[in-house]
């Protein structure tokens, strides 16, 4: 079996050439006999530095790369269609900054091997961290409770570079985020079914500059990582989203509507009951038309449905392997 490394790297020239040293380092011994081939593939990811001469030099097998920086989660989306393309059976994404142990690799990929997972999560918080900025720990617990109220998979750490796919869960899943992944694939994997499961990593301090290429800005990531969440959510339970809108407005609505009729049915007129008359009104109509709107995206939902299923058949027969 084919195991393919992928390795988004944004300017990462003092810690990426260590990374893809420790990654050769693995043996199929490590892998229980079962992976005879092991690929190293780096994205570059428009990198300003000499990441893809360390990259050259340290001995990557593919190196892609990007004119400019165009994001984490497309640099991941391009890491995943060339391992499928090189035949990979199994995928693991690793971050470049060398805070993940590589010599974990076995354990991240063993239950794929088992065939007990599709998808594995390296989490850090059922592992041991070395070091992690507290305003950066507090980010990733609240985005992972969103991520599993959102998906309904209890994970620990939505948030995990990390990650091992089978070749089969790689081609459901289909990143639309220009800027992170990580969210999206957990609530893609929970909504088609993929078996997924976590172990427990390491992760190390990051050496170098000290400064992380994705999370600059706390509050600025959670920005942008949140509205992710909630559009895969909105897509995939559109009529919960907006049956629940539709549903507030119909109660404010029906609140105010009741006391304008009690009043009206006290006195005989509406009086000074009128502006509430015309809010209630409102409310109902805005409530009802958010409500039918809810039931169009779930119609649509269905067609996504089957374009999603024709896009992964059209992927099995793009990167057929050759018997």
């Amino acid at each position: 079996m084919k195991l393919a490394v992928t390795i988004p790297a944004y300017n990462e020239e003092n810690t990426l050439g260590n990374v893809i040293h420790e990654i050769k380092e693995l043996k199929p011994e490590d892998f229980e006999g079962k992976i005879d081939d092991i690929e190293i593939i780096v994205i570059n990811d428009g990198s300003e530095d000499n990441t893809v001469k360390v990259a050259e030099e340290a001995g990557a097998d593919i190196i892609v790369s990007f004119r400019k920086n165009r994001g984490l989660a497309r640099a991941f989306r391009q890491g995943i269609e060339t391992a499928l393309e090189r035949g990979a059976d199994i995928i693991v994404n690793i971050d470049a900054d060398g805070q993940y142990n590589t010599k974990e690799i076995p354990k991240l990929v063993k239950p794929i091997l088992d065939g007990k997972a599709d998808i594995v999560l390296g989490s850090r918080f059922k592992g041991w961290i070395e070091y992690m900025p507290l305003q950066k720990k507090i980010g990733n617990k609240i985005a992972t409770w969103v991520t599993r109220i959102a998906s309904g998979f209890p994970t620990s750490d939505a948030q995990t570079g990390f990650r091992a796919f089978s070749r089969d869960a790689a081609m459901k899943l289909h990143v639309l985020a220009d800027y992170t992944y990580v969210q999206e694939t957990i609530i893609q994997a929970s909504h088609y079914g993929l078996k997924i499961v976590e172990v427990p990593v390491e992760f190390r301090k990051r050496r170098g500059d000290g400064k992380s290429r994705l999370i600059s800005n706390i509050f600025g990531y959670a920005k942008r990582a949140g509205m992710i969440i909630l559009r895969s959510y909105r897509d995939y339970n559109p009529l919960k989203v907006f049956g629940l809108i539709g549903g507030v407005f119909i109660v404010i609505g029906l609140y105010y509507g009741w006391r304008v009729l009690s009043y009206y049915l006290d006195t005989g007129h509406v009086g000074s009951r009128l502006p509430s008359a015309i809010l209630a009104t409102l409310l109902l109509i805005v409530g009802v038309q958010t409500v039918v709107l809810g039931l169009l995206a779930d119609m649509l939902k269905s067609q996504r449905m089957l374009l999603d299923d024709m896009l992964y058949r059209l992927k099995k027969l793009e990167y057929g392997k050759k018997e």
